[in-house]
């Protein structure tokens, strides 16, 4: 589905990431790890056309879209939930769903239907403005938006920050049922190892801009992917 291939990409003439390749199939989910400034996001804006590609390649659904505009990435089927809980907050947190469901005409309310299946605190809360919610169900709402565009592929970019334990076990959980239920590409980043590798297909650990360890996910892999990180 998703295959990165020898990726170099940064700022102007500064180079951030350099020579990452990894590949998602439908259904997997892939989890790279990394300490503040190792280049997890600038990998992933690059993944989304958000930033130039200086060498290498990105095929989605055996297509390149090394030089796809972002919004041509997103209508192949590319979701993206950036870091931070987005949603408006003096709409509901119906009418935050319904916002994006109704680009999809007779459509909408399935579409509205199973975002709420998989987060059922959104159902609880439908008529509750969004800036009144935590931070982790505003995550959740986060996410269900972008479940709405019933996505091959999911990119999402460290959704636990600032989220209590409780919530986070829950957006683990939703994330494990996006790819073994759905069949939906997840990539994540991280710098919760736990969270991100335990459950995952596979990992890889990012430093400087390359990788510098990987393997399956799991939990006896947890300890490994921290090691690695401290080196």
């Amino acid at each position: 589905m998703l295959e990165v291939k020898g990726l170099n990409s940064g700022y102007g003439k500064v180079k951030v990431v350099d020579d990452i390749s990894f590949d998602v199939k439908a259904g997997q989910w892939v989890s790279i790890v990394g300490n503040n400034g190792a280049g997890k996001t600038t990998l992933l804006k690059a993944i989304l056309g958000l930033l130039p590609i200086n060498g290498g390649t990105v095929t989605f659904d055996g297509k390149d879209v090394t030089k796809a505009a972002p919004n041509k990435r997103i209508a192949a089927g590319m979701a993206f939930v950036p870091q931070g809980q987005q949603s408006f907050g003096q709409m509901t947190v119906a009418e935050n769903l319904q916002l994006v469901a109704e680009q999809y005409g007779s459509q909408a309310r399935s579409r509205y239907d199973e975002a709420v299946e998989a987060f059922p605190v959104l159902k609880e809360f439908r008529d509750r403005r969004a800036g009144l919610l935590s931070g982790g169900q505003r995550q959740q709402l986060s996410i269900a938006r972008a479940l709405i565009t019933r996505p091959k592929l999911i990119i999402l970019d460290e959704p636990t920050e600032g989220i209590q334990p409780n919530i986070v076990a829950d957006i683990q959980r939703s994330i494990r049922s996006m790819s073994e239920d759905r069949g939906i590409g997840v990539v994540l980043v991280e710098q919760k190892v736990q969270f991100a590798v335990e459950r995952a297909d596979f990992y890889y650990v990012l430093a400087a801009g390359r990788f510098i360890a990987a393997g399956e996910g799991g939990s006896d892999a947890v300890s490994e992917a921290k090691e690695a990180m401290r080196v």
